[in-house]
């Protein structure tokens, strides 16, 4: 523990990672387990829940009478929230922002590879097979994203800037316009928007009302030609109903990085369709992704140091 003067924090963590060398100018404390934790967590005021697990934050937060913040360095709460913390008048941060950019690149690079026939550029390649064939031009194409956040903003800059019309879900439609989005849709006429889209990108954080928000009656709706990509949380289509209009070709294609049960089990179809692009839940895996969200952190503990706003404060009655 380094033991100059500030507030104490402990560290979930489930290894040793080397981004907690950026910690030694605060005083904290590293623990992967509820033993290790108790004598630290008398004194912690804050806690940065880094890898550890649902079960150890719900241990130490039931021990650390001090506690004023805690931050997840995840941008996901779903698997975080319980009710003592929902309930508690502690401040909630998360990593909301901080890995949306690399994603909305994954997402335009969905978009190409579909549009391109990536996939069968490769297989030619491979077998040396001269086949020229006709692709598809993105630009005046539709992009609808559903539950227009950080990460949907991230999408919109990308293919805004390559020519597709943007239309969006939010659950509250902003009162100024956005320059990016054309239109935007309640959560409830999320249909009438994906009829309209030749990519459908789900970037909604997950929570009772959005699970399965894109299940059989959302994909009936979806054009033939469409494509749906999934940057958000698996949950929030239903994967076999995905897997029904995958494999009945009633859409084109999807592009997944996260899935309802992760690992995804090798046994899952989805690794063997054709029109699926498959990423293990790493689209936001930079090489400097745990650097960023260390810096987040200080950023953020030298505002509640010198008591100004923390930035992506978690409303934890709606869980993000």
């Amino acid at each position: 523990m380094d033991m100059h003067k500030g507030n104490p924090v402990l560290v979930l963590a489930s290894e040793d990672d080397p981004q907690f060398a950026m910690l030694n100018g605060l005083p904290h404390t590293i623990c992967g387990d509820i033993a290790t934790c108790a004598e630290a967590a008398k004194d912690a005021t804050v806690i940065l829940h880094w890898s550890a697990t649902r079960e150890l934050l719900r241990a130490c937060f039931g021990i650390c009478q001090k506690l004023h913040w805690v931050h997840s360095r995840a941008a996901g709460l779903d698997k975080l929230l319980f009710p003592e913390i929902a309930e508690s008048e502690v401040l909630l941060t998360n990593g909301r922002g901080v890995f949306s950019a690399s994603l909305g690149e994954f997402v335009l690079a969905a978009i190409l590879y579909f549009a391109k026939d990536f996939r069968r550029m490769v297989r030619n390649q491979a077998a040396a097979v001269w086949q020229p064939f006709d692709v598809e031009e993105i630009a005046g194409q539709t992009v609808g994203i559903v539950g227009y956040g950080d990460i949907g903003r991230a999408v919109a800059t990308r293919v805004h800037a390559m020519g597709m019309h943007v239309l969006a879900t939010k659950r509250h439609l902003p009162a100024v316009a956005d320059p990016l989005v054309e239109r935007f849709y309640k959560a409830e006429e999320r249909r009438k928007m994906m009829a309209l889209c030749d990519y459908i990108v789900a970037t909604a954080p997950l929570t009772e009302e959005t699970r399965h928000m894109i299940g059989e009656p959302e994909f009936a709706t979806m054009k033939s030609t469409a494509v749906v990509i999934n940057v958000g949380r698996g949950p929030v289509i239903d994967e076999a109903a995905l897997l029904r209009a995958l494999t009945s070709k009633r859409i084109k294609g999807a592009g997944l990085d996260v899935f309802e049960h992760e690992p995804l089990p090798a046994e899952s179809p989805l690794y063997k369709l054709e029109n699926v692009l498959l990423s293990p839940h790493c689209a936001d895996h930079t090489s400097d992704w745990q650097d960023q969200a260390m810096r987040f952190f200080l950023a953020q503990y030298d505002r509640f140091e010198k008591g100004e706003p923390l930035k992506n404060i978690v409303n934890k009655r709606l869980g993000y």
